[in-house]
């Protein structure tokens, strides 16, 4: 009997092959995690983005919603009562004024550090109302005042005969983070390369501007209303804020901002 014997071929994958599959492998990876990474930092960049408008607008509808409910009770609310309680039941204006706010010597506001008033300013604001509208026991403080790069909020019940401003000062906490509106020049400058249309004329931005009444037509900027020109006589403040994300752009490096406008209107105006 005879074997017939059957010869088979069995070629594989030379060295070379393997070593190009493996480097075609490798760049594939690395290109996909490149793209995946590019991804995750695009993902938190927009994610703080997100957070900090969260934030902002939190606080710019609080602070609307205080100038909306300002002035409230009124000292004509007691007008029935023969023994008319201390002012710290009622509010004698919408917004809180620095100096001679017990004297009753109002101030002049100004714009860009205008003015006689130290509060309202540009930067800070202290509106004089009663937060719990269904217990009339006492008016609170509440302020808004940007520290560095940080609006900080203090809220303290009137005390009578008291300068709110000394009133308030000790009780700040702080309300929103990276807040841009009185950046230094040069922050301005870097600000401006990226959003031309922010930061007119290069100069810090106010975070609160105020409308005064006129028996002429609706209230008018305070600076230009002549001698309704008075924290008494304030009905509008309009809000501007200028919010930077804490990181800046995965993909151009450059910083991110926000700007929210926001504007309340004193709903028991004193005039």
């Amino acid at each position: 009997m005879s074997r017939s014997h059957h010869q088979r071929s069995e070629k594989g994958f030379s060295l070379i092959e393997m070593m190009i599959a493996a480097v075609i492998f490798i760049l594939l990876c690395s290109a996909a995690f490149a793209l995946l990474s590019l991804a995750q930092q695009r993902y938190q960049t927009e994610s703080q983005v997100l957070n900090s408008f969260q934030e902002a607008r939190f606080g710019l509808d609080e602070i609307v919603r205080d100038v909306n409910g300002s002035a409230y009770p009124a000292q004509n609310l007691y007008a029935f009562n023969p023994g008319l309680p201390p002012n710290n039941y009622f509010a004698i204006t919408p917004i809180a004024w620095d100096p001679n706010y017990v004297s009753g010597l109002t101030c002049q506001i100004g714009t860009a550090g205008g003015g006689t008033c130290t509060t309202p300013g540009d930067f800070d604001l202290i509106v004089e109302r009663d937060v719990d509208y269904w217990h009339l026991d006492h008016v609170e403080w509440t302020r808004y005042k940007l520290q560095g790069t940080i609006l900080s909020r203090s809220q303290t019940e009137k005390v009578a005969g008291a300068e709110p401003d000394a009133t308030t000062a000790p009780s700040f906490v702080p309300y929103v983070q990276n807040v841009m509106n009185n950046a230094s020049p040069a922050q301005i400058a870097q600000f401006q390369a990226a959003y031309p249309q922010m930061f007119p004329g290069g100069n810090p931005v106010p975070v609160f501007s105020y409308f005064c009444y006129s028996p002429f037509g609706p209230p008018q900027p305070c600076p230009s209303s002549g001698s309704y020109n008075s924290p008494l006589n304030v009905n509008d403040v309009e809000v501007t804020l200028i919010v930077m994300a804490p990181t800046k752009d995965a993909q151009t490096g450059q910083v991110r901002l926000i700007e929210l406008h926001g504007r309340g209107h004193s709903l028991n105006p004193i005039p």
